[in-house]
């Protein structure tokens, strides 16, 4: 702290009489001190972080705070103001004032510096100690003083064990006298939290503190997340399960709020976790007694276990498989490039409809477009489809690294998915591509780092090297043999057309139902989307026939569900209704959840149905213009009653195998035994 604050920056005379004259004054010792390089460029930083909302706090503080380019090094400067400022807190204006100055590419280590000095403001006794400094070079050691902790992100303890309350709340044993009666000791309220603000650098942590604070007072054990500029660990998975009630303190989305669903939750801005922290901790307590929850509740827990509540490691990702994990990258970039594939592709096939195929050879509409003639609009809506089509590789690269490493993946995975798409390796190229950005920059995270440089890490240093080396193994080390192998595969299923129509489409739906949105799924789908791009009456029955392939397993499932929901679990039941609008929107993904929980059973059941929609498809003759939009393109497609007989067909024989598969596996009636009430399934919130 003591780099970020000196005597020079520290006005205990402030003379202001409004926020705007209060942080020119001390951004102008910033620029003195060489900490700001344009002033007026960052006073409108400041402003526009203050128009989001105000950055006054209970207590007399005001915290006006930035992330700007215009900031050299992450800075601090104070000031207390004797006629007092209004930065809009509600109990009135502010004495102590204190402007945050931070870099646009500030480092981890400087940002929960600041984030520490944030949860410091929460303690009377450092305000107070604030407002009886005699001299400015006692007040910058007082800030910068004293031990500064990292920010409790999924710490298990937040009560420290020295405090009779924390004993209370966390021994695990019983007081003498009631373990000598035989009765066991009721266990602790549970709460976890999140805490986010837009810059991520002051509210974030004041509110974790304040909470923190509030639960010791009430007896309550908390475990809170802190989504913030130095970044953030998950809660752990156990600590959700355990969790009696969920306080959310936010102004800005709560990443992967679904970890959440069924716990009584508390949802309100940051500004109130920090001056309403009592209140919030009340709230969660009579929202849990009364049942309230904000979704179908998940079933752990569920037997009144006293699962381990925010015990130490690390989160529930780090437990996860290399295989799971890889998955999750694969369906990030999956997921990223689906909206572009359904805008392009579906501009492409309204220019077929309207054109004719011949439009994909229409000249450009900069050189020639009549208002009054349709083929004019035919060629701007395939040309703009078009150019959709050109960013599905590099964004699927791109957003397979984002999966593994976030942000700083982005530009060197973009970079690999346009290397990728020069050298013809394809939708293969474009994997490959994503997995090594995200691997490089892994490694390069992982180097020591000298200070001088950390705080240009994220905007220069990971950029330029990890592109330079994507790019290098792109174009000189494995995009050749990748792009041989996409040929290969290309030149297979090509290789399949004709006579072998039928045995294409039975390969194309076992391909499509074989990981239900997985990599094998996706290259099937890429090899039936880049036939779209030079359209013939093949390359439209291939895309027909692996839409219709594609939207069996959901649809199988929901079928299943509805004529033996006896054998799924409640939650089966529940995924099988959504499975329904999913598999009709070819959403191949909605059988996910089923094959997670019985892959044996599921998955080759699916295979089968896929294999008859798709030989049924290549058998009619089925053609599609469009690379998306289950039933809802049937205008599209070729023989549409046919088709959806192939795809009815293969929905039927799924659900028949995993129907006679699962009973297979229980000979005991179900009737016997009645299944437990949806009512009596669900956890009661202590």
């Amino acid at each position: 702290m003591s780099a970020m604050i000196t005597a020079e920056l520290v006005d205990l005379d402030l003379a202001a009489d409004s926020k705007e004259a209060a942080a020119r004054s001390l951004a102008e010792r910033m620029v003195a001190a060489g900490r700001v390089t344009d002033l007026e460029g960052f006073l409108a930083d400041v402003a526009a972080r203050e128009a989001q909302m105000p950055t006054g706090l209970d207590g007399g503080i005001g915290i006006p705070h930035c992330r700007s380019a215009h900031v050299a090094e992450p800075t601090l400067a104070f000031g207390r103001s004797a006629t007092r400022i209004d930065f809009g807190a509600p109990d009135g204006p502010a004495d102590l004032v204190f402007l945050i100055a931070a870099p646009a590419g500030a480092d981890t280590d400087h940002l929960t510096i600041l984030s520490a000095l944030a949860r410091r403001l929460m303690d009377p006794e450092f305000t107070a100690a604030l407002r009886t400094a005699e001299d400015p070079a006692t007040a910058a050691a007082l800030i910068a003083g004293g031990p500064v902790a990292e920010p409790a992100t999924a710490e298990p303890e937040v009560i420290p064990p020295a405090t009779p309350a924390t004993q209370a709340v966390t021994a695990s044993e019983a007081a003498p006298e009631t373990a000598a009666e035989g009765v066991p000791q009721e266990r602790p309220f549970r709460v976890v939290a999140v805490t986010s603000c837009p810059t991520g650098i002051a509210h974030t942590y004041m509110a974790a503190e304040s909470l923190e604070n509030a639960a010791r007072d009430a007896g309550v054990q908390i475990t809170v997340e802190t989504q913030g500029s130095a970044g953030f660990k998950k809660l752990p998975k156990a600590a959700i399960e355990a969790a009696d009630a969920v306080i959310l303190a936010h102004d800005v989305e709560v990443r992967d709020k679904e970890r959440f669903a069924g716990k009584p939750t508390v949802d309100v801005g940051v500004k109130a976790g920090i001056s309403r922290a009592p209140e919030l901790i009340a709230e969660a307590r009579g929202r849990a007694e009364r049942g309230e929850v904000t979704a179908a509740a998940h079933p752990a827990g569920a037997d009144g276990s006293d699962a381990p509540f925010g015990t130490a490691g690390e989160p529930d990702e780090s437990a996860e498989g290399f295989g799971t994990r890889l998955r999750k990258w694969l369906m990030t970039g999956v997921s990223y490039m689906v909206p572009f594939v359904a805008a392009g592709g579906l501009l492409i096939a309204l220019a077929f409809a309207i054109g004719g195929y011949e439009i994909n050879a229409a000249p450009s509409v900069t050189d020639h477009f009549l208002w009054n003639e349709g083929a004019s609009w035919a060629a701007l809506l395939f040309q703009i489809g078009d150019t959709a089509f050109t960013f599905l590789v590099p964004i699927l690269a791109g957003y397979i690294a984002f999966g593994m490493v976030d942000r700083p993946g982005l530009v060197p995975g973009i970079v690999g998915g346009a290397i990728a798409l020069t050298i013809n390796a394809g939708f293969l190229g474009g994997l490959v591509a994503g997995l090594l950005a995200g691997t490089v920059v892994m490694a390069i995270q992982r180097i020591a780092i000298p200070p001088v440089l950390r705080g240009i890490m994220p905007v220069v240093v990971i950029p330029l090297i990890s592109s330079a080396v994507v790019g290098f193994l792109m174009f000189l080390v494995v995009g050749k043999p990748i792009a041989w192998l996409q040929k290969q595969l290309t030149d297979w299923l090509n290789g399949l057309t004709g006579s072998n129509a039928i045995i294409l489409g039975v390969v194309l739906g076992l391909m499509m139902c074989f990981d239900m949105g997985g990599p094998l799924n996706k290259v099937a789908y890429a090899f039936a989307v880049g036939g779209l791009a030079d359209p013939n009456d093949g390359s439209l029955k291939v895309m027909a026939c692996v839409m219709a392939a594609g939207m069996v397993p959901p649809l199988g499932l929901a079928l299943a569900t509805t004529v033996r929901g006896r054998l799924f679990t409640r939650t089966e039941r529940e995924n099988g209704k959504a499975a329904w609008v999913l598999g009709a929107s070819f959403i191949t993904e909605g059988a996910i959840p089923f094959a997670a929980a019985d892959p044996l059973r599921v998955i080759p059941s699916a295979m089968v149905g896929g294999a008859v929609t798709g030989a049924l498809s290549m058998a009619f003759g089925c053609t599609l213009r469009a690379p998306h939009g289950g039933i809802f393109v049937v205008p599209l497609i070729g023989n549409p009653w046919l088709y959806l007989v192939a795809v009815a067909a293969g929905t039927v024989v799924t659900a028949a195998l995993v129907v006679l598969l699962k009973g297979l596996r229980r000979p005991a009636a179900p009737e016997a035994a009645p299944p437990v009430p949806d009512d009596a399934r669900t956890p009661v919130a202590a």
